[in-house]
């Protein structure tokens, strides 16, 4: 392995050593700033999905930057049960304007192109799973973060119909106002004849503008031990063991190789 290789590893690992970006943009949220800030958005995201406890879709993320061009692009299988999260990734299609030229097979080499996120809020935790590596890493959510979203006021304001994609939908601006901190504002689009589903949220962050889009949304409830951690795949607790695993194994595989 010649050292050109090597810093693109560490850059790769860099990349990657936080929750996965289509996490990070979950559900225009501000999600993924830290594991607490995790729980805290998904105990919000369970409100604005109502009376739905169960389903499973395909979702689809772009943020744009303050010209309105995109920036970022991320498809995901989102999986959803009684508050539990499971994300799907396939980190070689999400797009990213910073993204070095050969990540794609760099991802695919080193195993690390399959990312899943599930996340618990009744254990306070959020696993970050590699299948590939046969590892995960559990980052924590402090209860008071979710305790504060829980007591967040979240109210709606109807703004007019419009049809997305063939589904007709109400268009609400839907304002959060946590018990601390500033208020987010949405906009979101309920579905009429999927039982007023979020197909679609808007959300300006900063100077960016988050899209989700739910597509393919099948009312199933999913299997429960989808949201449990791999019970074979070795555990990391913070993200700095993990990377360090992750180095030693793509060195000692690479030596192998060599003899």
């Amino acid at each position: 392995m010649n050292r050109l290789s090597l810093c693109r590893i560490f850059a790769l690992i860099g990349l990657l050593a936080s929750p996965p970006t289509g996490l990070a943009q979950l559900p225009s949220l501000n999600v993924g700033r830290s594991g607490a800030a995790a729980g805290a958005d998904f105990a919000i995201l369970a409100r604005l999905l109502g009376d739905h406890t169960g389903f499973t879709a395909q979702s689809d993320i772009r943020v744009y930057g303050k010209d309105q061009k995109e920036t970022t692009s991320t498809a995901m299988t989102f999986i959803y049960l009684d508050q539990k999260v499971r994300c799907e990734v396939d980190m070689t299609q999400m797009k990213h304007k910073d993204l070095p030229p050969g990540i794609a097979a760099q991802l695919q080499q080193f195993g690390m192109d399959q990312v899943v996120s599930i996340v618990r809020p009744d254990k306070q935790s959020l696993h970050v799973v590699y299948p590939k590596l046969q590892a995960y890493v559990t980052l924590p959510m402090p209860p008071e973060d979710l305790e504060t979203a829980a007591k967040a006021t979240l109210t709606k304001e109807r703004l007019g119909t419009e049809t997305l994609e063939g589904q007709p939908c109400i268009k609400h601006k839907v304002t959060i106002l946590p018990p601390k901190g500033e208020k987010q504002e949405l906009t979101v689009w309920h579905a009429t004849n999927l039982r007023d589903f979020p197909v679609q949220t808007l959300a300006k962050r900063d100077e960016e503008t988050v899209i989700t889009r739910y597509r393919q949304i099948q009312f199933v409830k999913p299997e429960a031990k989808l949201f449990d951690a791999p019970a074979n795949f070795r555990e990391y607790t913070d993200m700095q063991s993990f990377m360090q695993g992750v180095l030693a194994k793509i060195v000692g595989d690479a030596i192998s190789e060599a003899k």
